[in-house]
């Protein structure tokens, strides 16, 4: 096992011991980046990874992230670096202003191995709209099975062991659902609790930032790194975060309540990822904890994906209204800025971006706002007052991640079972009401892994971390990498 398979605080050591560098890691890094065929990355930026690592020449004990490497979804502005958020209607973007998240990163000393690939605009769920076309499970060689969305790309490369740690973004479970199909830690904390400035807005009611790691640990970490009150982010909270990672390494566990959503679980199939959920339940309450399976509203859970579709596409819709060929995007001649604006829509959006855009136009015009857009507002806030009401009584929901390992590119992704409704589409709870939720891996099928799911009240990071660090004790899946098994 190479050192790069490792955990963050393990390569840590290593680094400070000098039993490697800096640029030794980002050389195996970019190598392993070349090596591997998924289709994980938009640009590997092979130079300023050098470059950077060359003058960390003193390790530094006290920052866990001097000399780690790391990569980036592709829609994060870096200000020199090309930023297409996976559409040609920006190839060639460069942005001015880095963002928040990865300027944080930069003055940590960790060094970046390139830009992830994405589907388009990070509109979609299956790492198959973006505009260098699909991207590849790496646990699957024969490559007929997805990976997931749409931070597909910051999946593989933490799942191959390219690198420890990338980021992503989340707006119905476009982190949480990648870590599950890839054996992944997906961690998205309270909306407001890391800057979501400098990352390209899809539904900003929804986005948050998230991020893959392959240990529970490693997560806490990256959220001591990023965490933090932000004047360019007016949705920032201004409140102080206090380190999560050295009280996750020192507190006993505590005896939690835990709901299961009876509905979820009664819509899930698969036999094998039940049985698995079970065992963690068993482990759990022997654990100290009190899991209980309770009822939940089926019929707004099953409103959950068109609502979601309804708002992200209607936000969507007309925070991407700049790019219209003359502020941002190719530009084509024409008599008005209509035409121009036409010209450079059609052949800068792929189909479905197009067809998510025709939503929400049609959702905002004034005479079907109050039936779409406004309904679906009203069901949002129903959906997060049932949520309030299982807070009440429990500190956390439990539930198996995705109801199925990775699915094959030859299923079809637009059924509407009622699988499809609720197990499928439930960790956008998350997103409606900004709560802390994090995946982590729990066994795997047919080789392929899969994953659950926890989540907690606003702001209570450090027990959603600490409820996975119990089950990942228990399952032992930690530091989980395609590559690391195979070199």
């Amino acid at each position: 096992m190479h050192i790069l398979d490792l955990s963050i605080a393990q390569i840590h050591t290593k680094l400070v011991a000098k039993e490697t560098t800096p640029l030794l890691l980002a050389k195996e890094a970019i190598a392993r980046a070349r090596a591997n065929d998924d289709n994980a990355f938009e640009l590997i930026t092979e130079s300023l990874a050098l470059s950077t690592a060359e003058t960390l020449t003193q390790p530094e004990p006290d920052n866990l992230l001097w000399g780690i490497p790391f990569a980036i979804k592709d829609n994060f502005s870096t200000a020199g670096l090309p930023t297409t958020s996976g559409s040609n209607i920006l190839n060639g973007y460069q942005p001015l202003y880095d963002a928040t998240v990865y300027k944080k990163l930069i003055e940590a000393k960790a060094v970046l191995i390139g830009k992830t690939t994405l589907d388009e605009l990070a509109m979609g769920g299956t790492g198959m709209t973006g505009h260098l076309g699909k991207q590849f499970n790496p646990y699957d060689p024969t490559h007929s099975r997805q990976v997931g969305g749409s931070s597909s790309g910051s999946a593989i490369v933490v799942a191959s062991g390219i690198v420890p740690f990338s980021l992503g973004s989340d707006t119905g479970d476009s982190v949480r659902k990648p870590a599950s199909y890839t054996g992944l830690v997906g961690f998205k904390p309270t909306w407001g609790k890391i800057s979501r400035y400098g990352l390209f807005p899809f539904a900003p009611s929804l986005d948050h930032v998230g991020y893959f790691t392959r240990s529970v640990a490693d997560a806490a970490l990256i959220l001591d790194q990023l965490a933090g009150y932000d004047p360019d982010d007016a949705t920032s909270a201004a409140l102080k975060h206090q380190p999560t990672l050295p009280n996750l390494q020192v507190l006993q566990s505590k005896p939690y309540r835990i709901a299961i959503l009876k509905p979820v679980i009664h819509s899930i199939q698969d036999g094998d990822i039940l049985a698995a959920f079970n065992r963690t339940v068993e482990h759990l309450n022997a654990d100290g904890c009190q899991v209980e399976p309770i009822d939940f509203p089926e019929n707004l859970l099953a409103a959950i994906y068109p609502a979601y579709m309804t708002i992200s596409c209607a936000e969507a819709t007309s925070n991407n209204a700049n790019l219209d060929g003359i502020k941002f995007g190719p530009f084509f001649a024409g008599q008005t800025y209509q035409d121009v604006m036409h010209q450079a829509r059609s052949h800068g959006f792929s189909e479905l971006i197009k067809r998510r855009f025709v939503i929400g136009s049609y959702v905002l015009m004034k005479e079907n706002q109050h039936d779409l857009f406004l309904r679906a507002q009203k069901i949002r806030g129903l959906i997060i007052q049932a949520l309030n009401r299982v807070y009440e009584k429990y500190d956390a929901i439990y539930l198996p991640a995705a109801p199925t390992i990775a699915p094959k590119f030859t299923d079809s992704s637009d059924r509407l079972s009622n699988e499809y409704l609720i197990a499928d589409s439930h960790l956008a709870l998350g997103n409606f009401a900004g709560l802390p939720s994090i995946t982590i891996p729990i066994g795997f099928k047919s080789g392929m892994p899969f994953g659950v799911n926890v989540m907690t009240k606003a702001w209570d990071e450090f027990g959603v971390l600490q409820l996975a660090q119990m089950i990942e004790k228990h399952t032992g899946y930690r530091n989980l990498s395609y590559g690391g098994r195979d070199r």
